[in-house]
């Protein structure tokens, strides 16, 4: 009788080399049993269910200069990634300062719907999807000082750099040169106007408290500052 030949089909991780068709396995071998039965209990399981991964499309609206993300939770969800992670390469990458304020994203300047969403992208390259298999079902995990994205759909594992924390610049509550909007709140013992913002005091002549004014600030020195009424 003729032998037949059985191709063999190279598995794809460590793990499945291990696993045999049960034609191959030798009957009462019961050590060897129970390795397989180990082999497949660890062996990945894909997260996802194969269909087309999407990023959903960003929903932006305006407030002056500053762009909300309303739909930011679902596209954080959709990854299946830490918020503050992708929030943090968000800002690094668009050159800003921001935050979460419930399920939505906050950015202080205005960003059109295009760069918003090729930042995203490239988010999705570094840190989602599997460079072997180009599937998202992947995860990050530290390995000492390195972090690591393992897939679950192959095995496959790569490093990839670490954000660090995005500092928001600082805004000065006060400027020399600039017009304020100012409550009066008291009158000093000279007689002018005075108004607080933040740590600053500002003394503005020709101004009664309770009034609201205009006021152009002339010079600040400490904690203190001085201004004039602008007048329309």
């Amino acid at each position: 009788m003729r032998a037949v030949c059985r191709p063999w089909h190279r598995p794809q991780t460590i793990l499945q080399r291990m696993i045999l068709t049960n034609s191959d396995i030798m009957p009462g071998d019961e050590d060897y049993q129970a390795l397989l039965k180990r082999a497949r209990e660890k062996i990945p399981q894909a997260a996802s269910s194969g269909e087309r991964f999407q990023i959903p499309d960003v929903e932006l609206f305006y407030e002056g200069k500053t762009t909300i993300l309303r739909n930011y939770m679902d596209i954080a969800e959709k990854l299946r990634r830490d918020p503050q992670h992708l929030l943090g390469y968000l800002l690094r990458e668009c050159g800003t300062a921001g935050s979460l304020d419930g399920r939505r994203a906050i950015f202080k300047k205005k960003m059109a719907e295009k760069e918003l969403m090729s930042k995203i992208q490239g988010y999705t390259d570094i840190y989602v999807l599997c460079t072997e298999c180009h599937r998202p079902d992947t995860k990050l995990q530290k390995d000492g000082r390195t972090l690591v994205l393992m897939c679950e759909a192959c095995g496959a594992h790569r490093p990839v750099m670490i954000i660090k924390a995005t500092k928001a610049p600082e805004v000065k509550a006060l400027e020399e040169g600039k017009i304020y909007e100012l409550m009066i709140e008291d009158i000093s013992r000279r007689g002018d106007g005075v108004a607080k913002v933040d740590k600053y005091i500002i003394y503005i002549p020709g101004t009664t408290k309770g009034v609201t004014a205009k006021v152009h600030i002339d010079k600040i020195s400490g904690n203190t500052a001085f201004g004039r009424v602008v007048r329309e």
